[in-house]
């Protein structure tokens, strides 16, 4: 059962999200935060699987909450998902660098949301090629590229897959392009992931992104 918590501070949406959840099989709504506060206090009580986390909230906002959350070894099992009003949200990229597993804008479709759920919860991100490109393209292009440690720890093959994760591309398609299977494109984003102590698949994007590799 994949447990989930909705902290935003519209009622509305909320409710909406909260509804969603309690139709899905195999998924249970574990609660909902108003406030930033609110939904720390939550998270760190609850423990649970996915979050949905506004960026923008009252007397604590997502951010804030989000690196609380990821400093918390208590925590480390809890996937994040920030919720944003606009696909291109200023903080996205801040919120991806500090350990969201993705991001959704709220009026996004309801299959989405409920695919994000099983998604995070498998460990995965919610990085579409189109939404990675665009992410890059607005907040990378302007960063001057900064060292990520144990980067030199990666083989070529490593940093060539990295590269490819980074401009979107899914497992299947680095796979057609490389001529390797996607179970070896798995194992070598794994092994890439625990290498520079990424969280999940989308810090590795953030990861080549700082490091200069796209």
């Amino acid at each position: 059962m994949i447990r989930v918590v909705v902290a935003d501070d519209q009622p509305l949406v909320r409710m909406g999200l909260r509804t969603l959840i309690e139709t899905e099989a195999g998924v249970q709504f574990a609660g909902e935060a108003a406030d930033g506060r609110e939904a720390l206090s939550l998270i760190q009580s609850v423990k649970p699987d996915v979050v949905f986390l506004d960026i923008r909230m009252p007397l604590m906002d997502g951010l804030e909450v989000l690196r609380r959350v990821s400093a918390d070894p208590t925590c480390a099992e809890v996937r994040i998902v920030m919720l944003t009003t606009f696909d291109l949200d200023e903080y996205v990229f801040e919120a991806l660098r500090t350990g969201a597993s993705g991001f959704l804008v709220k009026d996004s479709d309801p299959t989405d949301l409920l695919r994000a759920v099983h998604v995070v919860a498998d460990g995965g991100s919610l990085l579409s090629p189109t939404v990675t490109r665009r992410v890059i393209d607005r907040f990378a292009s302007g960063a001057s590229a900064r060292p990520v440690p144990h980067l030199d720890k990666l083989t070529e093959r490593e940093r060539e897959i990295m590269r490819h994760v980074a401009s979107g591309a899914s497992n299947d398609e680095i796979a057609a392009v490389l001529v390797i299977s996607p179970a070896t494109v798995r194992t070598h984003v794994s092994r890439a992931m625990v290498k520079l102590g990424a969280r999940d698949r989308a810090q590795l994007v953030v990861f080549a992104v700082q490091s200069g590799l796209t």
